[in-house]
């Protein structure tokens, strides 16, 4: 046991060691900036495992349609990258392969289909590996449930926390423990994120969700971070909750109203936004923005539903939230008037009218006839 120990020391000092040196390149703001722009803006398109495809090659059909103009004349790309499958991830013994990742540094911005991690074992979630690798740092989610007057924007800090060593934890006979990373300028550049956030969208509230109250050095040192940054946003009220009591209020209706901005560390911000989706209508309704200073990832919230594929229900898939993250896409790359567009159509095709429900299964429409649906609703906004 004595020998199992120091092994798992020398293991721990040498991630100690690691995280140490990315704090002091995130100090000194030396992450990797990736390869010049050129002038076209390469939307790298990936279907990832399970219903990924499905869904995927309904949000590609309204790229092109929206960008129709942008493709012909050379200054927009579709550029389908293959490869960020489980069985080549699996093959590899790498969560990204290298080659993929290498197309995928070629591209201005992705849109991802859901991927599957495997359960236990080494092999780390691909989510994780290229929000690390492009250093996307902003996991941003955006839940609106109009009816009852809630607009909340999350902004989950998505390189640090739990996830960052995830695969990389300690396990000795009887005992497994694995670690959880928070950086003073890891953290700065998140909670400057949503402040900027909140000001130039006119929003006056901020909530500082932890459990600073157990996870004191981690947890309490984001919660402190944040407070410093808040100080130079002295037109924001801002509150710190736990996030076991914050769970309670989102589905609280006399309360969760009140609420516009968070600001979570990774594990936090990844299951509470799922819960405020699943308020919104599901998680097959909400799109999700991966940001960072060279590179953005766009993608749907929820997995790669094997249970779909293994009963044939494929076909059933809803495409709504990666069409959501569509739509952030555009936006993000200066394509405003596309983006309001198709957010109307959205708007009409998932609130309004709702001519064409897809249930996930046979009850419902198909995963195509939607996205038919949602072209002929653009196709209206146009006469």
């Amino acid at each position: 046991m004595n020998a199992q120990i120091e092994r798992a020391v020398e293991h721990f000092r040498a991630l100690l060691e690691e995280q140490e040196a990315r704090a002091r390149r995130l100090e000194a703001d030396e992450s990797a900036s990736g390869g010049e722009h050129t002038g076209k803006t390469v939307i790298g398109v990936i279907g990832g495992d399970g219903i990924g495809p499905v869904i995927m090659a309904q949000a590609r059909r309204v790229l092109e349609y929206l960008l129709a103009d942008e493709i012909a004349a050379g200054t927009a790309e579709l550029r389908a990258i293959d490869g960020l499958t489980i069985e080549n991830r699996l093959s590899c013994g790498e969560a990204v392969p290298a080659g993929v990742l290498e197309e995928i540094r070629a591209c201005d911005v992705l849109l991802k289909g859901p991927t599957t991690t495997p359960k236990g074992g080494n092999l780390e979630s691909a989510n994780v590996t290229l929000r690390r690798a492009l250093d996307l740092y902003a996991n941003v989610r955006p839940v609106r449930i109009s009816a009852e007057g809630v607009d909340w924007t999350f902004f989950r800090e998505n390189t640090e926390g739990e996830y960052t060593l995830g695969s990389r934890g300690i396990e000795l006979p009887g005992l497994a423990m694995d670690f959880k990373v928070i950086t003073d300028a890891g953290t700065r550049r998140i909670a400057r994120a949503a402040f900027e956030y909140a000001r130039k969208n006119g929003k006056k509230r901020v909530a500082i969700v932890t459990k600073a109250n157990i996870m004191k050095k981690t947890d309490g040192k984001f919660s402190d971070v944040c407070h410093a940054v808040a100080r130079d946003y002295p037109e924001m009220e801002v509150e710190d909750w736990y996030i076991d009591i914050m769970t309670a209020n989102l589905v609280n209706p006399a309360l969760r109203a009140r609420f516009e901005v968070f600001i979570l560390p990774n594990l936090y911000g990844d299951i509470i936004t799922d819960e405020a989706a699943q308020l919104q209508g599901g998680v097959g309704t909400a799109g999700s923005a991966n940001l960072g200073s060279r590179y953005a990832m766009f993608e749907a919230i929820h997995g790669s539903a094997p249970r779909l594929i293994e009963e044939g229900l494929g076909d059933y898939a809803n495409p709504e939230s990666i069409l959501r993250a569509a739509q952030m896409l555009l936006n993000h790359i200066g394509r405003a008037g596309q983006a309001e567009r198709l957010q109307k159509a959205l708007e009409i095709c998932c609130e309004t009218e709702r001519k064409c429900a897809v249930t996930g299964d046979q009850s419902g429409a198909t995963c195509q006839a939607f996205g038919d649906y949602v072209l002929e609703t653009l196709q209206g906004l146009e006469g």
